[in-house]
């Protein structure tokens, strides 16, 4: 009995132990109690730095709060090799503006980077790049700076993005450069469809990356996928304007890694230059492509709704004369419909020296102005099965 009265005595002490230990273990900066001004005009890159360093410096999770306003933004790294903590949290209410005068960051090569972190999620907000006089000066033919990337994320593991919106960015929307378990959902990008270099997300060395429920409207691909990519899983995308999804440009190099597993259903194209495209450079390679999944595709007036561009070579420089010694194989395009915007609907160009094998069609069914569409073929080996539309050249 004396036990047991004990033990009743001492559960308040321990409610309030760990109600206490609850509270302890996250704590939140606010970036304007550390001077941040919602104001789009002071520079608040100071406070913004100050709270990376006290969420860095915090044993127990953290999170770094912006408000609702627009806080201007210079170009700002916030790095991950000091910082013990690997879960911390950006939630944000409002909106980061880059610097109107484009010369600012405009040869920085990103705006934001976050540099060898862990365990970091953006979670909402607004990222505003101020791209749009750039874009001007580059489509006059002046003498511009290449512009920044937006939001980069390098050489860093187990990221989350949620709910973040990209307007306007300078060049590429968002990057993800030898990152590993990366997440990115409910994203929304837009820029112009004329708008030069705004990749919406461009993935390079990376393994692990997911992309869900996003809607892309840019001058560029939505999605590229560079070299060095495996694991990557794309779904519920819609695309336009922009130029696609696409693997490549690969083979640029001589020694380059490959793509492998990627995985992108259930897309939308609307009014885009292309579908899903792989290209690569007409320049010797030892890089690849395999194991690729094309599914659930929908397409609306695409220029080329499927395509395989082995001989990439704008403008006839560094290339002429050569071909691609990028291997591409075990591709899979299943259930792809909609209208093309060209009479040619699937067109694979590949490698005369290392032709494209084991390509399958399987439910493709794509016409062109209420007509059937056409299909071109060549140094590729495949097969075709269920409905296919225009007649498989495979």
């Amino acid at each position: 009995m004396v036990k047991q009265n004990s033990f009743i005595f001492l559960l308040p002490l321990l409610f309030i132990f760990f109600f206490k230990s609850s509270l302890a273990a996250s704590i939140t900066y606010n970036v304007a109690s550390l001077g941040a001004k919602a104001d789009g005009k002071s520079d608040s890159s100071k406070a913004f730095l100050s709270a990376w360093a006290a969420a860095c410096g915090s044993a127990n999770p953290a999170t770094i709060y912006v408000p609702n306003g627009r806080f201007l933004l210079s170009s700002i790294t916030f790095s991950g090799q000091m910082c013990k903590n690997t879960r911390i949290i950006f939630r944000i209410d409002g909106t980061l503006v880059a610097p109107s005068d484009y010369n600012v960051i405009g040869n920085s090569g990103n705006w934001i980077t976050f540099q060898r972190v862990t365990g970091v999620s953006v979670l909402g907000g607004t990222l505003d790049g101020q791209g749009i006089d750039l874009w001007s000066c580059k489509n006059s033919g002046k003498n511009c700076p290449n512009g920044a990337t937006s939001l980069g994320f390098y050489n860093s593991n187990n990221i989350v993005v949620d709910g973040l919106t990209s307007l306007n960015s300078q060049m590429f929307h968002i990057i993800i450069y030898a990152c590993h378990n990366a997440k990115l959902q409910g994203t929304k990008i837009m820029a112009a469809g004329n708008s030069p270099n705004t990749d919406g997300i461009h993935v390079q060395l990376s393994t692990g990356v997911t992309i869900l429920n996003s809607r892309i409207s840019t001058g560029d691909d939505c999605i590229s996928i560079g070299p060095g990519n495996s694991n990557l899983w794309i779904e519920n995308v819609a695309c336009g304007p922009g130029h696609g999804i696409s693997i490549g440009s690969l083979g640029w190099d001589l020694q380059e890694p490959g793509v492998q597993n990627v995985t992108v259903k259930t897309v939308t194209f609307k009014g885009t230059q292309n579908g899903v495209r792989i290209k690569s450079w007409a320049r010797a390679s030892n890089g690849f492509v395999k194991s690729v999944l094309f599914q659930h595709l929908v397409m609306v007036d695409v220029q080329n709704p499927v395509i395989i561009d082995q001989n990439y070579c704008p403008d006839n420089k560094n290339c002429p004369g050569q071909v691609s010694g990028v291997k591409i194989s075990d591709v899979m395009y299943q259930d792809i419909h909609g209208t093309s915007a060209t009479a040619v609907a699937v067109n694979f160009d590949c490698s005369k020296t290392y032709p494209c094998s084991n390509i399958k069609l399987v439910d493709v069914n794509l016409s062109y102005k209420d007509q059937t569409a056409q299909a071109s073929c060549s140094n590729v080996g495949g097969t075709s099965s269920g409905v296919v539309n225009p007649s498989s050249c495979l």
